[in-house]
């Protein structure tokens, strides 16, 4: 393990704190912002900056997990269900993950990002356009609830193949399919996540694709303000909650798609 430069740990530290915040915010762990900035900022080839992200994340995702579940209980049964199933899928697809090219990941990982955020703001304009008779609170489940922790298959899949995106995948899914309440969905994905980044975890650190000289500073610092993020949450309306999910996953999505072209260029 490479002994981190000060000139990079105190910026790592500030990152951590900042990407705990947002993580508790929006029910994730932080890593859909890590990862761009390990690549560009740091130099980390794809498969290096999402193991060294997981560090960060697994302390993130599980304290957040508590935090939502204490002011946000969810049925323990579906729960559960929910992250046995996203973890045993996240070791399969992370084993799988760690033999491809790096390039080849960093391209999903841009397509990935670029049909949430399409997706997430297409949902947004829609309900514009949604009489006030409909109840943003809580909208109707298309998709009986038995089937709820099926949706592990998708968000493991997703933590496998890219060390993120379980609860990003996951949360609009519980919305708009199975009609949960944003804070409710959000509970639900990090029951996802929680267990899913540990597999994933582990595997990368097999695979020597993580940096715990970079990935603990993160780690450490973010579980003080991963908190204050979950509070914040919960005091938001519905409304700005879901806006601001769907605008944080856009502006990382554009960065992600810019910023290796400013990088060539600049070289």
């Amino acid at each position: 393990m490479m002994t981190l430069p000060f000139i990079h740990l105190v910026p790592a530290l500030g990152l951590g704190a900042a990407l705990g915040f947002f993580g508790g915010l929006f029910g994730i762990g932080g890593g859909i912002i890590a990862i761009p900035l390990l690549v560009l900022a740091f130099g980390m080839d794809q498969p290096m900056a999402q193991g060294t992200a997981l560090v960060m994340m697994v302390p993130n995702l599980l304290i957040g997990w508590w935090r939502y579940n204490r002011r946000q209980p969810v049925p323990w049964q579906r729960a559960l269900a929910l992250g046995l199933i996203a973890a045993a899928t996240t070791w399969v697809v992370a084993h799988l993950a760690t033999r491809m090219p790096p390039q080849w990941l960093r391209q999903l990982f841009s397509l990935f990002l670029l049909g949430l955020s399409v997706n997430l703001l297409w949902s947004l304009h829609a309900s514009k356009h949604q009489t006030d008779a409909s109840n943003p609170e809580s909208g109707a489940s298309r998709v009986p609830q038995r089937y709820l922790p099926l949706v592990g298959l998708v968000g493991g899949s997703s933590m496998g193949l890219l060390g993120i995106g379980g609860g990003l995948v996951a949360t609009p899914i519980f919305t708009s399919w199975f009609g949960q309440r944003q804070a409710v969905a959000q509970s639900f994905a990090l029951a996802l996540v929680a267990p899913s980044s540990v597999i994933a975890l582990s595997t990368y650190a097999t695979a020597h694709q993580v940096d715990w000289s970079m990935g603990l500073p993160l780690a450490v610092a973010g579980m003080f303000t991963v908190s204050s993020g979950v509070a914040l949450a919960h005091r938001l309306p519905e409304a700005k909650l879901r806006a601001a999910f769907a605008w944080m996953l856009l502006a990382t999505a554009l960065w992600l798609l810019i910023g290796p072209l400013l990088t060539s260029q600049g070289g």
